[in-house]
């Protein structure tokens, strides 16, 4: 009898330690940070979360088969639901841009999609279905992508590359109504990508590259008064503007083994680390009242994982 309770015992002990295993699994125990991963049923890699104007809902992109990896659709998460509508798919490479992707102004959200002939921006009502985008530009020899949107949702800015060109990003700006013609920012002869539009209204941020490393940038919406925002070791990528445009969140690894985000100064300045993680976040948004962030994470490098998952942040 003894010998069988001791049995019993210790089958109880490793059922209830492996429940313990499971429970403790599901807890990410690498943030040192109130970050939670939010609980998102889709297969895939969720990436480049963007708030809603109102806060209460996030646009994000669904890579299909992996980081990075097309082809990708575009949904849209209620924080107070918990509900995942689909926006936009349709087989091919759906993108939105985290930070000034929706406007309330026209209530509708700018992308890029990689449908044929190639990589265009589209345009698509907040409570749209696949198939009831615009298409806003159409070039034969260039391709845009990591598209925002100003303020009053008339224009928008892009990064542009000559067809077939993976180089020698131009951040271009164009009216949505087709009334202007295409407006180069920056030089071919630099690479710059990912521009975001201020909130405010009057400056345009973008990430360039200098020899190997990429740092932010701001200029006016006309494309003078450059002037480099970061410094120091580093990529600093994915970068968005605070609703006040004072401040650029951005995702960097400085001396990091993986890149968390950050906080800055349009201005400049010593950045003030916003994210804690052993692993892996990236390309933020921040909410319109300036209290959580959103972005994505993995536990390790995203270009080597089946996918980055959304995690959200109090500040």
């Amino acid at each position: 009898m003894k010998t069988l309770v001791t049995l019993l015992f210790i089958f109880v002990f490793i059922i209830v330690s492996g429940c313990n295993k499971d429970e403790e699994e599901e807890i990410d125990i690498n943030r040192d940070d109130s970050g939670v991963k939010l609980n998102i049923e889709l297969d895939g890699s969720m990436q480049n979360p963007a708030f809603s104007p109102d806060g209460n809902s996030f646009i994000f992109t669904r890579f299909r088969n992996g980081y990075n990896q097309e082809p990708a659709d575009l949904f849209i998460y209620n924080f107070q639901t918990e509900q995942i509508t689909t926006l936009v798919s349709d087989g091919s490479g759906n993108v939105n841009l985290p930070g000034s992707t929706w406007n309330d102004s026209i209530n509708s959200i700018v992308f890029s999609s990689s449908r044929d002939p190639h990589d265009e921006i589209y345009l698509i009502q907040e409570s749209g279905t696949t198939g009831s985008e615009t298409k806003i530009t159409n070039r034969t020899d260039s391709v845009a992508y990591e598209p925002s949107m100003n303020p009053d949702g008339q224009w928008i800015v892009f990064e542009s590359h000559k067809l077939d060109v993976e180089d020698n990003g131009i951040i271009t700006k164009f009216k949505i109504d087709g009334s202007s013609s295409y407006i180069q920012l920056t030089s071919s002869t630099n690479d710059c990508r990912q521009p975001n539009w201020s909130p405010t209204g009057d400056k345009i941020l973008f990430q360039q590259s200098e020899a190997g490393q990429w740092d932010i940038w701001i200029m006016d919406t006309n494309g003078t008064n450059k002037s480099k925002v970061t410094s120091g070791p580093g990529d600093k990528t994915d970068a968005c503007f605070t609703q006040d445009g004072q401040y650029i969140i951005f995702s960097s690894d400085f001396e990091l083994d993986y890149a968390n985000i950050y906080r800055i100064p349009i201005t400049g300045g010593t950045p003030e680390q916003l994210s804690f993680y052993s692993g892996y976040d990236g390309a933020p948004s921040i909410s319109p009242d300036g209290l959580k962030i959103i972005f994505e994470s993995v536990n390790g490098d995203p270009d080597d994982s089946q996918g980055t998952f959304i995690t959200v942040l109090d500040l």
